[in-house]
């Protein structure tokens, strides 16, 4: 009788810590992603019904109960496995600008999930949980980032499973978040991009995906300006992306070493020299943002190779 009320005690609240992430990363489109030292963090304890308490980044939007994210992806998990719906008071600490390419859909997702297994004792293992998670994303590399941590190398399998490898980067990557106001659809991020790409856009691609790996895995600084030109969807969404032209100019000058948009958009990841001051860089990015008449918030960031840490 102890033991299974002990059993009850463990499985009454549980906490999980997700950090951000930017995916494609240049020609990475789709394939890739980084975890950023920036979280979100939830703590849950069954309750007689739905609450939310939130505080951080964007508090309005995380306590907002109607369609929240991680309730309607928590709720649909256990109606698919046919488990019943234990209602939840959840208590929210943010980091992660919402809607803005730093992956807080990602974690919001894997955060109901997470939840759903733990409740609803499903028991799933790391490989059904990202691929529950890239099959609702669309697209696996936040999410394996996002639940691994690191440099996230994805793709969904013809059957719909997550294929995911994981790489720690060597030495020391330096970043800024260059994050805009204003919050944009991928939705509306996605529409832009053509149907058909060149085969000399595709093999470019093909080309700097491999010469971006190569950077990370070997720690090579000097590659990454060649390796981050993107022509699959950079080109296309930049109209909507302002801060993307114009934090390019300084690219490979200044302490930095190259710029990406940060997943859809609208956020620019900006890779540092680890051997300049990153405050020469900073100057640098907010004159440009001055010139072109555009106002952003810098976060300083790295990336982390801590992936989604729960807790009871």
């Amino acid at each position: 009788m102890i033991k299974k009320r002990s059993q009850t005690n463990r499985l009454s609240a549980f906490s999980i810590t997700l950090p951000a992430t930017s995916a494609n990363l240049g020609p990475a489109f789709d394939a890739a992603a980084l975890a950023l030292s920036l979280f979100l963090k939830v703590d849950a304890k069954p309750a007689p019904q739905f609450s939310i308490r939130a505080r951080g980044r964007d508090p309005e939007i995380c306590r907002q109960l109607r369609d929240h994210l991680i309730l309607t992806t928590y709720e649909d998990v256990l109606a698919g496995e046919g488990k019943p719906v234990q209602p939840l008071s959840l208590q929210i600490e943010n980091e992660i600008p919402i809607g803005k390419g730093c992956g807080s859909s990602a974690a919001a997702r894997l955060a109901g999930i997470a939840l759903a297994n733990h409740f609803g004792r499903l028991r799933w293992n790391d490989p059904r949980i990202i691929s529950e998670a890239a099959r609702r994303e669309h697209h696996p590399d936040n999410a394996a980032a996002c639940w691994m941590g690191g440099l996230a190398v994805a793709r969904l399998a013809p059957n719909g499973d997550a294929q995911v490898a994981c790489v720690t980067p060597k030495g020391k990557w330096p970043l800024l978040l260059v994050v805009p106001e204003a919050s944009l659809a991928t939705e509306v991020a996605r529409r832009v991009l053509p149907q058909q790409y060149s085969r000399a856009d595709a093999v470019t691609n093909l080309q700097n995906s491999m010469l971006l790996l190569a950077a990370f895995c070997q720690g090579r600084h000097d590659l990454l300006g060649a390796a981050l030109e993107d022509r699959i969807h950079q080109p296309y969404r930049a109209p909507l992306c302002p801060l993307l032209p114009c934090l390019q100019k300084p690219g490979g000058s200044a302490g930095i070493l190259g710029v990406a948009l940060s997943g859809a958009g609208p956020s620019v990841l900006v890779f540092l020299d680890p051997r300049a001051a990153t405050r020469t860089a900073t100057k640098r990015i907010r004159e440009e943002l001055r010139k072109a008449g555009l106002t952003a918030e810098l976060l300083p960031a790295e990336i982390t190779p801590r992936g989604a840490a729960k807790g009871v």
